[in-house]
């Protein structure tokens, strides 16, 4: 299989000479069409640093990040937007769902946005929720559902639109705290992809790359 996910010798530092933090410090991996990955790393090591520049919500101090033959790192305004808008999907850890729009709302948003059709959004929607199985709570807003169902409905508007995708960031696992992640829900994504299934361990981050083809 082809990489779609190449990170090459990446660096990124923080502070100046007399005080510099090396969050990443020479990182460099392939990561090929439909595989699903774990990051572990004790809390502090950079996997959040990794992932955020991965995503472009980080810029590296150096090294070239290159998804589906294309260095990220070079991209500016219009280029940028794109990319994230048409190529890449990163789920947060709150979720960000938009508390005023029902999960349907919230999935439909990113294909409105690309300007899909009003017909294959809705097919797109509920093709993604009944293979989540988050049919029965479409209707239900944000502080209606429950955390792994945020989950899944974040997740929704990802395998919704994305062609390629690098869904990263996900989730760090804090047993005992007020974030406790399924990784379960991710396993029945991989599962739908036909991925083998994946336990993550206390301080893992994902990141999981699949091909998905929609109807124009």
């Amino acid at each position: 299989m082809s990489n779609v996910l190449e990170v090459k010798n990446i660096e990124k530092y923080y502070g100046n000479k007399s005080n510099l933090t090396k969050a990443i410090d020479g990182i460099s991996f392939n990561i090929e069409e439909g595989e699903f990955v774990g990051i572990m790393g004790a809390s502090g090591s950079g996997k959040t640093t990794l992932l955020n520049c991965i995503s472009t919500i980080d810029r590296v101090t150096a090294g070239k990040i290159i998804i589906n033959n294309q260095d990220i790192t070079k991209l500016k305004g219009n280029k940028l937007n794109k990319f994230r808008r048409e190529e890449l999907g990163f789920i947060f850890q709150d979720f960000n769902l938009l508390d005023t729009l029902t999960a349907y709302e919230n999935i439909a948003l990113a294909l409105t946005i690309q300007k899909v059709n009003p017909h294959e959004i809705d097919k797109r929607v509920k093709e993604v929720a009944e293979k989540l199985d988050i049919t029965g709570i479409l209707n239900k807003y944000p502080y209606q559902i429950s955390g792994g169902q945020k989950q899944r409905v974040a997740s929704s508007i990802l395998l919704g639109y994305a062609y390629y995708l690098v869904t990263g960031g996900v989730h760090e696992l804090q047993t005992g705290s007020e974030s406790i992640i399924k990784i379960s829900d991710y396993n029945k994504i991989a599962e739908l992809y036909g991925e083998e299934q994946y336990t993550l361990n206390d301080d893992e981050y994902m990141i999981m790359t699949y091909y998905q083809q929609w109807d124009k």
